[in-house]
């Protein structure tokens, strides 16, 4: 406890710096990710305090993050989109989705998985935080141009045949549950029909736009229409806070910018009376647990969004232990990653069961923490504390920011989070490493970010197999020797110095050295086009071959079999634990090659073929 409170003052200033640089944050990710900004301050307070408490970086500060809103906005427009839009029905199946995230985390850090996520490869990370900038540029767009599709009543008319469609489903599914038979009793399915007012149609329809316009691909789709009817005052609210985020970083840091431009835009459009568009309103008083998650649960409603919890909780990990990595390079400490998952997971499960977004290790933040005194976790949850304070006292004050402010703040971490290292070094990456890096990039900005990071992982890993195959096969040589006829003093081994010479032409000396697995098999097929026609009997010498695959081994089978038709006899000399083992399995030894044939050394199998084989040429 004594070192808990050992750096009360640093870490008092840290978690307050860094509380301060979060709220505006939060109150942004709340917004893009579709439940509002309470989800997002939520979010925020009881990650900082629950992962600082109980993770593993002492000065790692927790919350929102850019990455994990974009996949969190995925799974709450989908769960939202499959309950006809209403945001109150899909709630319990989001925060279960998002619990489930939490529990996985915890998972993996009691199970050691920590320490392996330093292993994704780079192109793959840096192709996903490209796309997770871009997908925040485009998607706030049509807010920053004060366009909203649901409010475009020319747009929304657009789906109002679509919405009587949905409406006119929902009447045949309930009459299926009822037990009615609609082709019997049309007659019913009329009389509900006729009590569908025109409002509940524009209702439907106005849900439909919304889902129509959402996403990088709706935001793109309804960019024309937003440029026809752009608000200019949400758009100049907009900019002002761009320019100033940006600008008053050159005048001074120690000031958090993007509070900066949050009071002072904000302040001026409500002193001014303007006319602006407010976020939704905040919700006052203390947090309140949504026992919807259980009283609501269903298992159908998640189950399709089961690998989306789980890509969830290993970006959250991969988030936080990057993060990690930074806070130990400044503070020259080292972090326990299970625990930091550990930590990262009871944040988010917390978080989700008060009803807020997940996140994860926040750079910014944990960099501003550490830089302005902060030691050990008890800045973190000194950060959450004040985001809740904050939450209590000023919760109808937050509900006035103009909207058009947080598309702004959005904006510049939009710029900010792309990897711009990985872009400037195209030029001089590998090719290969190029394309993933361009694959992940185009498919999670245009079709799923977790299939497009499962591809990524997909075909880095077969490039990874690829160049180790050919690195290895380089290193594996396989030498012939024919007798001692082609042979230098280089390429005998000690061993065969007293090969008998008048056996030269009828017995041929194969050298094996490396691993012999799928890298190799087309320098071990060639073994069968170098065998001379005199050659009665082939010495292939595994001494230094350490271990075989199931390529390797079946390759090694078919020459066999090949030189066994051909009547030439083939001899092992020196085949180590794992090959052996693999022969036998597969029957090469003794069904191809009895036993008797397998020779620990090569002086005991030239001894015997003096015995067997007869000097003809």
């Amino acid at each position: 406890m004594k070192g808990f409170f050992s750096n009360l003052k640093g870490d008092a200033f840290g978690g307050l710096t860094a509380g301060i640089v979060a709220l505006p944050l939060a109150l942004a990710f709340g917004v893009s990710s579709g439940l509002g900004p309470s989800a997002g301050l939520y979010g925020a307070i009881f990650i900082s305090f629950f992962a600082a408490l109980f993770g593993g970086t002492n000065t790692q500060i927790s919350g929102p993050t850019a990455p994990m809103t974009a996949v969190s906005m995925l799974v709450i427009a989908g769960l939202i989109g499959a309950n006809n839009g209403d945001i109150n029905k899909a709630l319990p199946a989001i925060l279960t989705v998002f619990l489930l995230a939490g529990l996985m985390q915890i998972g993996l850090g009691a199970i050691g998985i920590g320490k392996y996520i330093r292993y994704i490869p780079y192109p793959v990370v840096s192709g996903f935080m490209t796309a997770i900038g871009v997908m925040i540029l485009i998607t706030q767009f049509l807010p920053a141009l004060g366009y909203y599709p649901k409010e475009d009543m020319a747009y929304v008319k657009e789906f109002i045949p679509q919405a009587e469609e949905v409406i006119l489903d929902k009447i045949l599914k309930e009459e299926a549950g009822e037990g009615i038979l609609v082709l019997e009793d049309f007659k019913e399915t009329i009389k509900r029909a006729e009590k569908i007012s025109e409002e509940e149609i524009y209702l439907e329809a106005e849900t439909l736009a919304k889902s129509n316009a959402s996403g990088v691909i709706g935001s793109i789709r309804s960019l024309p229409r937003a440029i026809k009817s752009i608000n200019y005052l949400e758009l100049i609210l907009c900019l002002i806070t761009i320019v100033i985020i940006y600008g008053f970083k050159k005048i001074t840091t120690s000031v958090p910018s993007t509070l900066v431009a949050l009071l002072v835009v904000s302040g001026t459009a409500y002193g001014f009376g303007l006319e602006y568009r407010p976020i939704e309103e905040i919700p006052s008083g203390f947090p309140i647990p949504n026992l919807s998650i259980i009283t609501d649960f269903s298992l159908g409603s998640i189950a399709p969004y089961f690998f989306t919890a789980l890509s969830l909780s290993f970006l959250g990990a991969i988030d936080s232990l990057l993060t990690s990595v930074v806070a130990d390079n400044m503070t020259k400490t080292k972090h326990n990653p299970n625990k930091e998952l550990v930590g990262q997971g009871i944040g988010n499960s917390i978080a989700a069961i008060f009803g807020g977004i997940p996140g994860a290790g926040a750079t910014i933040r944990t960099v501003v923490n550490i830089n302005a005194g902060g030691k050990t976790r008890l800045s973190g949850m000194i950060a959450g504390v004040l985001l809740l304070i904050i939450l209590l006292a000023l919760g109808p004050v937050a509900s006035q920011i103009p909207a058009a402010v947080l598309a702004g703040i959005l904006i510049t971490v939009g710029i900010g989070v792309m990897d711009y290292k990985g872009l400037k070094a195209i030029p001089s990456m590998p090719w290969v490493e190029v394309a993933i890096m361009l694959v992940v990039l185009f498919l999670s900005v245009f079709w799923d970010l977790v299939f497009a990071v499962g591809i990524g992982l997909v075909l880095a890993s077969l490039m990874f197999m690829k160049k180790m195959g050919d690195v290895t096969a380089r290193e594996s040589k396989i030498e012939s020797l024919h007798g001692l006829e082609n042979n230098s003093k280089e390429k005998l081994w000690k061993d065969e110095v007293g090969f008998p010479k008048k056996l030269k032409e009828e017995i041929f000396i194969k050298h094996l050295n490396g691993p012999v697995f799928f890298g190799s098999t087309s320098e071990l097929q060639r073994l069968a086009t170098q065998i001379p026609e005199t050659a009665s009997h082939v010495i292939l010498r595994m001494d230094r071959v350490p271990y075989m695959d199931q390529s390797g081994v079946y390759t090694l089978e078919e020459i066999i079999l090949g030189l066994e038709q051909k009547g030439v006899k083939t001899h092992l000399v020196g085949v180590q634990k794992q090959p052996l083992y693999l022969a036998k399995n597969i029957d090469i030894v003794p069904d191809l090659i009895p036993e008797d044939q397998v020779f620990e050394d090569f002086d005991t199998c030239i001894s015997y073929l003096k015995e067997v084989v007869e000097d003809i040429y």
